[in-house]
């Protein structure tokens, strides 16, 4: 039988180890939990405190007309994004009959001490509220490669958009006291390379070297893209930022 080829040798020998080094990357490459640091959240956090009592808002429910999004999710998105602003007193209300109510009314029936039962919950002054209006999916993308001796490279880029709108409307009047929209591109990258083995035996075939059958092949493919979540959850922190910056004023 033929032995195989020093380069074909070499070449196994590095597949088996690339493919050795991912598995024990899927085994040990446990990573912990970390609290956002994005920029829109960042920008959160630096908003002065509001000293002294707190404008009292809530919000029931944050729409969303797109599939990929879910609207309680946004919902939570949008409430977490009040409370880190430091501005406003939130009223819980989109959850407030599987909660709030349950604990009063066993208050109410002496189930539980105290008397919160008899107390009303606090009235919310300004009600927020929010829809994704846009969702684009690839509003750019582009593709390149290119083949030499038989090795194929190419990559890939798309962006797709999202937006929010969100409006605060006075209780006390019905008015649309404000408002703002806020959009953000989504940005994919995508990279792949093949063909290597047919590179290798052009080149040594034109070399007049020996060429084997056995020479392996190796197909690369990587893609990197920006998570909806992470960019519905950016746009909500941006508009509340704004919205707080106003309420300042």
């Amino acid at each position: 039988m033929r032995a195989i080829a020093p380069a074909a040798s070499t070449a196994i020998a590095a597949l088996a180890a690339l493919l050795a080094g991912g598995c024990a990357d899927l085994l040990v490459g446990d990573s912990a939990p970390t609290q956002s640091t994005g920029a829109t959240s960042q920008a959160l956090q630096k908003l002065p405190r509001r000293p002294g009592e707190r404008v009292p808002v809530t919000l029931y429910e944050f729409r969303s007309e797109v599939p990929e999004v879910n609207g309680r999710a946004a919902t939570d998105m949008f409430i977490t994004a009040l409370v880190k602003s430091g501005q406003f007193s939130v009223q819980e209300r989109s959850r407030v009959n599987q909660g709030v109510i349950r604990e009063k009314q066993m208050n109410a029936a002496g189930q539980t001490t105290g008397n919160s039962g008899q107390i009303p919950l606090r009235e919310a002054r300004y009600v927020f509220e929010g829809t994704v209006s846009e969702a684009n999916g690839s509003a750019k993308s582009s593709r390149t490669g290119f083949n030499i001796g038989g090795a194929q490279i190419g990559g890939g880029t798309n962006t797709d958009t999202i937006g929010v709108d969100v409006r605060i409307v006075e209780v006390a009047t019905g008015d649309i006291v404000d408002a703002i929209n806020v959009r953000k591109e989504m940005k994919s990258a995508t990279t792949s390379a093949s063909g290597f083995n047919t590179l290798v035996t052009n080149v040594r075939a034109q070399k007049g070297k020996e060429t084997s059958t056995l020479m392996p092949d190796v197909t690369h493919e990587s893609t990197r893209k920006e998570s909806v979540d992470a960019a519905l959850r950016a746009c909500i922190e941006s508009a509340v930022a704004e919205l707080s910056k106003r309420f300042q004023q």
